[in-house]
């Protein structure tokens, strides 16, 4: 979703290589996102697959250090704050190849998500930082980073979400997947919320709860399903019903029609701001707080009954008015190219 604004923009323009690194490695659902998201086969695949952080990322240097040597390029573009963003960056240091991170600034404060380590290592590596949010801006300059780095362009997930609304839009009367009525999203895989068994069956409870008030659809991520496999939980409790990953265009239809989200995502906490949608997010802190501060997402910690609380608050009616930020306007991916044509020209 990030990644495919940016190849769109820069496309004519710059000799671009787009280099798959596996880390996702659910092919059925890979193959899906590049062909919803119109984006190219990609010229290199380093076939990490799964394992711990330190084994994937150490496979993603040792592969990715082999084709950088190989190729030279004049710039390396990493996207967000997975594993293989932080990799590449290490990658990039090393053989003092420039680096533009997108999604640069966001912080979380909470240094126990892999997430979060992964986005200071690499904003302190990025020679070009570009931010999705102002507060990013903020958080670069408040670590010491060179203000003429940052370059503020808005959130290229959004220029995606924009570009594709209309045709998921189109699939949604279609895809059998929307229940009828009102309904609520749920999405869950953060290591906090699945890896212990005892709190993921609490919030299975909680959401069977919940689910006689509102049915409740729940996606389940693919780590999401081996914990559940693992714990012997059902398919089905009350109106919870527990589905197979969906492509981005089924997804993005999900959300534009759900009542609520319930999620421990990051850029669903964005996509939700963006269509409207009330988003009760499963976490104690969000590294994007920006969608707290406008009023369309809510942070409900690890306390089950604020969960409870807040679906019973927005199922009575009291729903927050949010408002959109700056440039969630689709046009991020072609602000980037324009920062790389200057870059280039210099």
């Amino acid at each position: 979703m990030k990644a495919a604004p940016v190849l769109t923009a820069l496309n004519g323009e710059f000799d671009q290589t787009l280099v798959h690194t596996g880390q996702h490695y659910d092919q059925r659902m890979s193959a899906i996102f590049f062909s919803e998201l119109g984006l190219p086969e990609p010229d290199v695949n380093l076939g990490v697959g799964s394992g711990s952080q330190a084994v994937q990322t150490a496979q993603i240097m040792i592969e990715l250090e082999r084709l950088l040597v190989g190729n030279r390029p004049d710039l390396v573009l990493v996207y967000g704050d997975v594993t293989s963003t932080v990799a590449a960056a290490l990658v990039c240091a090393k053989l003092c190849i420039p680096l533009g991170h997108v999604e640069a600034g966001l912080r979380s404060r909470d240094r126990t998500m892999p997430e979060e380590v992964n986005r200071l290592v690499t904003d302190q590596l990025s020679d070009l930082l570009f931010t999705p949010s102002t507060d990013g801006d903020d958080n670069l300059k408040s670590e010491g980073i060179a203000a003429d780095k940052i370059h503020f362009v808005g959130n290229v997930m959004i220029d995606t979400l924009v570009r594709l609304l209309p045709k998921a839009e189109e699939r949604a009367a279609s895809n059998g997947l929307r229940p009828a009525g009102k309904y609520g999203l749920v999405t869950l895989h953060r290591p906090s919320n699945v890896d212990a068994s005892d709190r993921l069956r609490a919030i299975l409870e909680t959401l069977s709860e919940i689910s006689q008030d509102i049915p409740l659809l729940f996606p389940v991520h693919p780590r999401t399903r081996e914990r559940l496999n693992a714990g012997g939980f059902p398919g089905h409790v009350h109106r919870l019903e527990l589905i197979e990953p969906v492509g981005y265009l089924d997804f993005l239809a999900l959300q534009k029609e759900a009542h609520l989200v319930i999620t421990d995502s990051g850029g669903i906490q964005e996509e939700t701001s963006y269509l409207g949608v009330p988003c009760l997010t499963l976490r104690r802190t969000t590294e994007r707080p920006v969608t707290v501060e406008i009023g369309t997402n809510v942070l409900v910690g690890e306390d089950l009954g604020d969960l409870r609380r807040e679906v019973a608050r927005i199922l009575g009616g009291t729903v927050k008015q949010g408002r959109r930020t700056p440039c969630l306007d689709g046009h991020a991916g072609e602000r980037i190219a324009e920062v790389l044509r200057g870059s280039k020209s210099a």
